[in-house]
Protein backbone atom coordinates (compact mmCIF):
# COMPACT_ATOMS: atom_id res chain seq x y z
CA UNK A 1 0.00 0.00 0.00
CA UNK A 2 3.23 2.41 0.60
CA UNK A 3 4.56 1.63 -2.95
CA UNK A 4 1.02 2.92 -4.05
CA UNK A 5 0.48 5.68 -2.32
CA UNK A 6 4.47 6.98 -3.04
CA UNK A 7 3.11 6.68 -7.24
CA UNK A 8 0.21 8.59 -6.36
CA UNK A 9 2.09 11.05 -4.74
CA UNK A 10 4.74 11.04 -7.68
CA UNK A 11 2.00 11.42 -10.23
CA UNK A 12 0.81 14.09 -8.26
CA UNK A 13 3.27 15.73 -7.86
CA UNK A 14 4.10 15.64 -11.63
CA UNK A 15 0.57 16.93 -12.54
CA UNK A 16 1.00 19.94 -10.06
CA UNK A 17 4.85 21.10 -12.06
CA UNK A 18 2.81 20.21 -15.46
CA UNK A 19 -0.06 23.13 -14.31
CA UNK A 20 2.79 25.51 -12.69
CA UNK A 21 5.06 25.29 -16.37
CA UNK A 22 2.13 25.44 -18.48
CA UNK A 23 -0.86 27.41 -17.05
CA UNK A 24 0.11 30.67 -17.05
CA UNK A 25 -3.76 32.19 -15.26
CA UNK A 26 -3.58 32.07 -11.61
CA UNK A 27 -7.20 31.33 -11.20
CA UNK A 28 -6.97 28.12 -13.80
CA UNK A 29 -4.20 26.55 -11.72
CA UNK A 30 -5.47 27.20 -8.67
CA UNK A 31 -8.45 25.30 -9.45
CA UNK A 32 -6.15 22.66 -11.40
CA UNK A 33 -4.25 22.22 -8.13
CA UNK A 34 -7.22 21.44 -6.16
CA UNK A 35 -8.82 19.03 -8.54
CA UNK A 36 -5.27 17.12 -8.40
CA UNK A 37 -5.00 17.08 -4.68
CA UNK A 38 -8.46 16.15 -4.64
CA UNK A 39 -7.78 12.72 -7.19
CA UNK A 40 -4.93 12.09 -5.03
CA UNK A 41 -6.80 11.75 -1.81
CA UNK A 42 -9.58 9.60 -3.49
CA UNK A 43 -7.18 7.50 -4.98
CA UNK A 44 -5.06 6.70 -1.77
CA UNK A 45 -8.61 6.49 0.04
CA UNK A 46 -9.67 3.96 -2.72
CA UNK A 47 -6.27 2.04 -2.55
CA UNK A 48 -6.75 2.36 1.16
CA UNK A 49 -10.37 0.31 1.06
CA UNK A 50 -9.22 -2.46 -1.51
CA UNK A 51 -6.46 -3.32 1.26
CA UNK A 52 -8.36 -3.44 3.65
CA UNK A 53 -11.49 -5.36 1.61
CA UNK A 54 -8.92 -7.91 0.78
CA UNK A 55 -7.28 -7.87 4.23
CA UNK A 56 -10.75 -8.82 5.50
CA UNK A 57 -11.76 -11.62 2.38
CA UNK A 58 -8.48 -13.30 3.32
CA UNK A 59 -8.54 -13.39 7.06
CA UNK A 60 -12.07 -14.83 6.85
CA UNK A 61 -11.29 -17.46 4.30
CA UNK A 62 -8.47 -18.58 6.18
CA UNK A 63 -11.08 -18.95 8.97
CA UNK A 64 -13.28 -20.94 6.95
CA UNK A 65 -10.15 -22.88 5.64
CA UNK A 66 -9.08 -24.13 9.49
CA UNK A 67 -12.98 -24.24 10.12
CA UNK A 68 -13.32 -26.97 7.38
CA UNK A 69 -10.07 -28.53 8.60
CA UNK A 70 -11.67 -29.20 12.08
CA UNK A 71 -14.72 -30.95 10.85
CA UNK A 72 -14.71 -34.89 11.02
CA UNK A 73 -15.71 -36.11 7.94
CA UNK A 74 -14.92 -39.27 8.76
CA UNK A 75 -17.60 -39.59 11.35
CA UNK A 76 -20.08 -37.53 9.20
CA UNK A 77 -19.40 -40.78 6.41
CA UNK A 78 -19.99 -43.29 9.22
CA UNK A 79 -23.39 -41.73 9.90
CA UNK A 80 -24.98 -41.42 6.40
CA UNK A 81 -23.16 -44.72 4.98
CA UNK A 82 -25.59 -47.75 5.37
CA UNK A 83 -25.85 -49.95 7.72
CA UNK A 84 -25.32 -53.73 6.84
CA UNK A 85 -28.85 -55.37 7.31
CA UNK A 86 -27.88 -58.43 10.30
CA UNK A 87 -29.90 -61.70 8.97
Amino acid sequence: MFALDNTIDSIQTSQKTFVKTFVQNETIADTLNKLVDTNAEYSKKAVKLGADTMATLVEEATKFAQTAGKFDYAKMVEEFTPKASKK
